[in-house]
């Protein structure tokens, strides 16, 4: 059965065991530079998200309760703390 447009399949256990088996098989470095990657795509998307709320209350699609600013401060917060998070300290 094929998911929806859209919509993920949900992995079986051997896919999921496969992907651990691969990470494992990656250097420190690399897994390390794939989990910031990972870590700046998940703040660039709940960022995002915010932003695009904010934006539907003030377009009227959803009701004002004094959340577009607040999104938007929301939204630059977690750039600013990911940024800062995902980057390298020290050299490795």
């Amino acid at each position: 059965m094929r998911p929806a447009s859209g919509a993920r399949a949900i992995p079986s256990a051997a896919d999921a065991a496969d992907a651990a088996d691969g990470w494992h098989a990656l250097t420190d470095a690399q897994q390390l530079s794939l989990a910031r990657a990972a870590l700046r795509r998940a703040a660039e998307i709940l960022a995002g998200q915010a932003e695009l709320l904010a934006e539907e209350i003030e377009s009227g699609a959803l009701r004002d309760r004094g959340g577009p600013e607040a999104l938007r401060l929301f939204a630059a917060l977690v750039r600013a703390t990911s940024r800062d998070a995902c980057e390298a300290i020290g050299h490795a």
